[in-house]
């Protein structure tokens, strides 16, 4: 396995060559290993099925081998105190690799459970050309585990995503004399300062204290002196379970004389601590990391939300580590070993 995860980071993955490139990598082990994946392509991004096992229910391993950005060096592993850096190494080729190897190691026996292992090339530009589309032809299951990096943690939910423009305009006037005119880019502040004190930033949950908001970019302004008449200000929201996007994106329209456009809607993750498919983990994970298991929330979205738009529990759970999208990312091997006995152990349960 180790070796697996070692192969799969020295391809730079950050394009969708080298995505579609890994993807093609993890097929041919599989082939290699006498599994037998399907190969699927949506819109140039390649993904592949491959499913093990019998019975009434499916359970779906869901990963991505797309990575952000990195530095050259960041592709090449380095393997020091039990632990290996790279690009990639935690999100989330690490839990990649330990789904694969899990799928050789279940093939020849008798499982009263369907394993379907979906590997997709597109999580970290949102997911739509690959999970997504997988999702609405189709492959869906009846329970979902993306091996997101958790500290091997059981992440229930995940707050969903809006992506709003605000578009304000103002009143041009010279920059000598700006109370002549009327300052677009103050005036989308100003309605940002209002955004913060909206009904729905003061709701919170079991798993989170408040929605996030995040004030991504401001577009306005030409010269110095001239006071700027049009400002369009972009905000990243991630709303909670339970809260409902049309009602935040009114009460945004109801602060603002601008045009406010969503770019971008993903629901939240909000799967029950009391499903049977969470019942039935809990007890092997907290056997294999000598504790009680760890039930939380995260604040990303992942590609659990496509499952959970057609009501499918899905989760984030996989191995430790740290820094993904940083400088430093690793993933502590030993957690990457116990990942694995856990996602075997679970398949025999059923």
């Amino acid at each position: 396995m180790k070796e697996l995860l070692k192969e799969l980071i020295l391809i730079d993955s950050s394009t969708k060559e080298g995505a579609n490139q890994a993807v093609e990598f993890c097929k041919q082990w599989l082939i290699e290993h006498e599994l037998k994946p399907n190969l699927i392509e949506n819109n140039g991004y390649k993904m592949l099925v491959c499913e093990i096992g019998a019975g009434d229910k499916t359970i779906v391993f869901n990963g991505h081998v797309d990575v952000v950005s990195g530095k050259k060096e960041q592709f090449v592993p380095v393997e020091k105190d039990g632990r290996i850096y790279a690009r990639g190494a935690a999100d989330m080729k690490a839990g990649v690799a330990a789904m694969m190897v899990a799928m050789k190691e279940l093939q020849n026996q008798k499982l009263g459970v369907k394993i379907q292992l979906q590997i997709v090339s597109d999580e970290e530009i949102g997911g739509m050309n690959c999970t997504g589309y997988l999702v609405e032809n189709g492959y869906r299951g009846d329970f979902v585990i993306a091996s997101e990096p958790t500290q091997l943690g059981i992440a229930l939910q995940a707050k969903g995503v809006l992506r709003i423009e605000v578009e304000v305009t103002g009143k041009a006037a010279h920059g000598s004399r700006p109370w002549e005119g009327e300052n677009a880019i103050v005036k989308a502040y100003q309605i940002y300062e209002k955004l913060l004190q909206l009904p729905f930033t003061k709701e919170s949950s079991d798993f989170y204290q408040s929605p996030s908001i995040n004030l991504a970019i401001i577009s306005g302004g030409e010269v110095f002196n001239k006071v700027p008449d049009h400002c369009v200000m972009s905000l990243d929201i991630r709303y909670l379970p339970g809260q409902d996007s049309d009602t935040i994106v009114q009460q945004i329209k109801g602060i603002s004389d601008g045009k406010v456009t969503v770019s971008l809607k993903g629901i939240p993750v909000a799967t029950k601590k009391d499903d049977p498919f969470i019942t039935q983990l809990e007890p092997i994970l907290e056997k294999h990391v000598a504790g009680e298991a760890v039930l939380f929330g995260q604040h990303g979205a992942a590609d659990t939300q496509y499952f959970a738009a057609h009501g499918i529990p899905a989760i984030e759970f996989g191995p430790s580590g740290a820094n993904w999208h940083g400088d430093d990312e690793f993933v502590e091997l030993e957690s990457l070993e116990k990942y694995k006995d856990i996602l075997i152990d679970y398949v025999k349960t059923y």
